[in-house]
């Protein structure tokens, strides 16, 4: 009999035969609402897949994609998650899969489960949700590692689930209490990075417990800031207006190219249209270098307290 772990992540119980450590354990006799299980996915990638380079093959119902090497994956219906691991490697490291399950497979799970899920972090400030995005290599989750340093809690690391709650009000729901930083990041925090696990395809990033510093509450969402590099030497901190705001959104949807072929394009426009008609959105252009993260998250309170805010 298979052994199977029960999980919390995402606002969801996960029941998954590959060990999730980053995620909180749940009760076993809680409802699942999603399974992990190791299955084989071969045939079944040749018959869909179009070509031998292809990534992904997309259906209204099943996502499935593959990464060479290290497994295909199967999202169905928002409910089950199948890994079949590569038959040709000896062994595929188990954070490796961790990486995709937490990341892409999860990603795809909440699109079809009709949550938004934003490319970002997310921190509580004052008992209410900021949403941090902006392009790989931005500043992200550095930028929230110095919000939490000051106090404040983190939601989410890589991966925001949002949705609408029943009275209108827009939601984040907690993902799980760990965070990935660069080793850049962490020597302008002092932390030593021999204290803790490097992601395995990332030898340069780490995985961060935030246990102590992890909010386990669905939390309102009043805010979304996007972060920019450039390459003027001032910060800059302004409002996002009109339709911009929806692009901005669109391209900060955690791996939108899924939206067209699961037919979701118009769910999409609608759901970010009522989102952003209830919080507000900002833009931090930053320095390529030269200002920290501490003093980016000292521009953010100054601006938010100061009550500069425009929807």
């Amino acid at each position: 009999m298979k052994e199977y772990y029960v999980y919390k992540a995402f606002g969801l119980i996960v029941k998954s035969e590959i060990v999730l450590p980053e995620l909180i354990h749940a009760s076993e006799d809680s409802k699942q609402d999603v399974t992990i299980k190791i299955g084989d996915l071969y045939r079944e990638w040749e018959q869909q897949a179009q070509k031998q380079e292809q990534y992904f093959s997309i259906t209204a119902s099943q996502i499935l994609f593959r990464i060479p090497n290290v497994a295909i994956f199967s999202m169905k219906s928002g409910i089950e998650i199948t890994v079949s691991p590569d038959q040709n490697q000896k062994s595929i490291p188990n954070g490796l899969l961790r990486l995709y399950l937490l990341g892409t497979c999860m990603g795809a799970i909440l699109l079809q489960r009709n949550i938004l899920p934003l490319h970002g972090s997310a921190i509580v400030f004052n008992n209410e949700a900021y949403a941090i995005v902006g392009e790989s290599g931005a500043g992200k989750s550095t930028l929230a590692s110095a919000f939490v340093q000051k106090g404040c809690q983190l939601l989410s690391d890589d991966v925001i689930p949002v949705t609408m709650g029943s009275n209108g009000e827009v939601l984040v729901t907690p993902a799980y209490p760990q965070q990935k930083l660069w080793m850049e990041s962490l020597q302008q925090f002092q932390i030593n990075y021999q204290h803790f696990t490097p992601l395995v395809e990332r030898r340069e990033k780490y995985a961060i417990p935030v246990t102590s510093h992890f909010s386990d509450d669905v939390k309102p969402l009043v805010g979304i800031i996007e972060l920019v590099k450039s390459g003027n030497q001032r910060v800059n901190i302004k409002p996002i207006h009109s339709l911009e705001k929806l692009q901005t959104m669109f391209s900060h949807t955690y791996r939108n190219f899924l939206l067209a072929p699961l037919g979701m394009t118009d769910w999409h426009f609608n759901i970010s249209a009522q989102i952003l008609n209830q919080i507000t959105m900002t833009r931090l252009t930053r320095p390529n270098d030269s200002f920290t993260a501490f003093e980016l998250s000292e521009v953010i309170f100054d601006y938010y307290e100061q009550g500069e805010l425009v929807k």
